[in-house]
């Protein structure tokens, strides 16, 4: 292996790809790994797909595609390829012209596919590079169409066919496998958290939650829904006889190779046997603080309070709004062998390399409480609480944190001040939450704008009234667009912190305030989705963070022992420099990460009016 990811590197700094220096910091930073170098050099972000396939193809001497038709790949040559070869080499046979056919090859240095498509089509193939993404995807939506196809022949033939069959034989059923697979290898693909299966009247309907919403895929013929429940039900090891109470189980595959966790949930309804699958891809969690689109000064505040080594951190927000991505994160910075770091979750949704994870199993009397209390036994540094859900709880993280340890949990609150007025109507005493809160991380996910096809437009005076934005504030964040200003610190925070902060001032700030100055002459520019293929149509890919961080200073302390309530405590926290949700929204919208619809539909429920 080492000698052909030498090969390949040789070729890459040959042609220009990348440069010696940049290719053996990867290979120096991945040693260890089994990947290939090419994968290594396109996860580590040293060179994209498409440079990586030019390069090699060029090497190879063949041609370049960068997008193909699934639509227009002819069936009669894909059906005498099997699924499990064309995934496994990468390769997909994609037209034929005077009885010669094109392949696609996701490797150029590797012709040896070819051979064995020759032998299966008996004609003549000619090859042709292609980035391993873009067949990733072609080969699932061909074979999608050919499992959807195979779906309602089977259902033609028995449509009349009225005796009752054996549960177990049903699932068994050639096309309801491959169907139940593609919907698993398609979900992934589209990049979906979520999969429900629902009955209707006369169909079963299936729908993806991709970046936050619900999106109608795909449908079979209601005389199947027996036997997909069926099929899934075995898969999750489930009773398959059971249909008249929930279910819960969980399936782990194998799916282009990634190791994907699946949360399988049936509840019975009056039509039927309905299926809620979560996915847990874990090669897409996100585990670094810098990913989830903190700004400059509230990442370095964040990096700070989770190195103390006592206190609590609370992150508060609606269900869905990323909160446990936000502690993974946390945890992972902080992962280090010298630290003895615990958690509590329900469900431990991914697991951590070198942390404890318990999951909580309240029927055998194994809750967040007695959790936390046995942990305090286990000499921890850090510990981590899925929720805090009750007094108990609230009161043995409190009673960790003043015996020196980290703790850092979350709550459901709308916004930041609010968790201090959650935490005394469970009971807490105000003194108690003014001596170990140290901070409060309130937090939305909104969609991010696709890049291919997102299209300015200049922002109305109404547009910037509803972000709660003027135009002089409004060209201020604009002329920040695109660079990095010294921060300003958050008040009342240790001085290693304040003077940490200020010497970031980056050495291109006099290029940057010279391109400030050009900005000024530009009106600031708001993005609106388009819809192109890379988003599927809907204007959006992926998914970024919004954020409120209201550190606990001494105003805000007094405030919490005064007993105010969270408006005021939410004015003081504005006053000490405390960014709201909406604006920071604000500054993504002008940054063309995401949209206005997204941040007011993120943030109107529950914001408080600051005066």
């Amino acid at each position: 292996m080492e000698s052909t990811s030498a090969y390949v590197g040789e070729i890459l700094v040959r042609h220009g790809a990348i440069t010696p220096e940049k290719l053996e910091s990867v290979v120096e930073r991945s040693r260890d790994s089994r990947e290939s170098l090419s994968d290594r050099l396109v996860e580590s972000g040293a060179l994209d797909e498409e440079t990586l396939v030019r390069a090699l193809a060029q090497e190879a001497g063949l041609d370049v595609l960068t997008e193909i038709d699934a639509d227009k790949v002819p069936p009669e040559i894909v059906d005498r390829v099997p699924m499990a070869f064309a995934r496994q080499n990468g390769v997909l046979p994609i037209s034929i012209h005077d009885d010669r056919v094109t392949v696609a090859l996701s490797n150029p240095l590797d012709p040896s596919p070819l051979d064995d498509i020759r032998a299966l089509l008996g004609r003549e193939v000619a090859g042709v590079a292609v980035p391993p993404s873009v067949i990733a995807d072609v080969i699932g939506r061909v074979y999608e169409r050919k499992t959807e196809a195979a779906l309602d022949e089977a259902h033609k033939d028995n449509e009349e066919e009225e005796e009752l069959q054996d549960l177990t034989d049903m699932a068994d059923e050639a096309p309801v496998i491959r169907w139940v697979n593609n919907l698993f290898s398609t979900a992934l693909r589209d990049r979906a958290s979520d999969i429900h299966i629902e009955p209707t009247d006369n169909a079963v309907s299936v729908r993806y939650r991709i970046d936050g919403r619900l999106i109608p895929r795909k449908s079979a013929h209601r005389g199947f829904l027996p036997s997909i429940v069926s099929r899934i039900k075995i898969e999750a090891d489930l009773n398959i006889a059971e249909k008249r109470l929930p279910q819960d189980g969980r399936i782990t595959k194998k799916i282009g190779g990634k190791l994907v966790d699946m949360r399988v949930s049936t509840v019975p309804t009056a039509k039927g046997e309905r299926i809620v699958i979560r996915l847990l891809d874990k090669a897409n969690v996100m585990l670094n603080l810098t990913d989830l689109g903190f700004d400059r000064r509230e990442l370095a505040t964040m990096e700070y309070l989770i190195q103390r080594p006592n206190g609590i951190v609370l992150v508060t927000g609606p269900t869905g709004s990323g909160k446990t991505t936000s502690l993974y994160a946390c945890l992972n910075k902080i992962n280090v062998p010298m630290r003895n770091i615990l958690t509590v979750e329900d469900p431990v949704e991914y697991e951590l390399p070198g942390i404890g994870q318990v999951h909580v199993r309240p029927k055998i009397g194994l809750t967040f409480a007695s959790g936390l209390r046995s942990f305090l036994r286990q000499d921890p540094d850090v510990i981590m609480v899925g929720e805090i859900r009750d007094s108990e709880t609230a009161e043995i993280a409190i009673h960790a944190s003043l015996t020196g340890h980290l703790v850092m949990s979350t709550l459901h609150t709308n916004d930041a001040p609010t968790a201090v007025t959650r935490l005394v109507d469970m009971g807490i005493q105000p003194f108690q939450i003014s001596s170990s809160v140290m901070a409060v991380l309130a937090q939305r996910l909104v969609r991010r704008l696709c890049r291919h096809c997102c299209n300015p437009y200049q922002p109305t005076s109404e547009d910037l009234l509803e972000l709660g934005l003027n135009p002089r504030s409004a060209r201020e964040l604009w002329e920040l667009k695109d660079s990095t200003p010294p921060p300003a610190p958050e008040p009342d925070l240790p001085g290693d912190l304040q003077d940490s902060l200020a010497d970031e001032i980056p050495t291109e700030v006099n290029a940057q305030k010279s391109e400030r100055r050009q900005r000024r002459s530009e009106p600031p520019m708001f993005y609106l989705p388009g819809g192109c293929e890379f988003c599927s149509g809907t204007g959006y890919r992926g998914r970024i963070g919004i954020y409120e961080l209201m550190v606990v200073s001494e105003p805000i302390r007094r405030e919490i022992l005064n007993g105010s309530d969270s408006k005021t405590i939410m004015r003081v926290a504005v006053n000490q420099g405390m960014r709201t949700l909406r604006e920071d929204g604000a500054r993504k919208v002008l940054a063309g990460l995401t949209s206005v619809d997204e941040v007011l539909a993120a943030t109107q429920a529950g914001d408080p009016e600051v005066t």
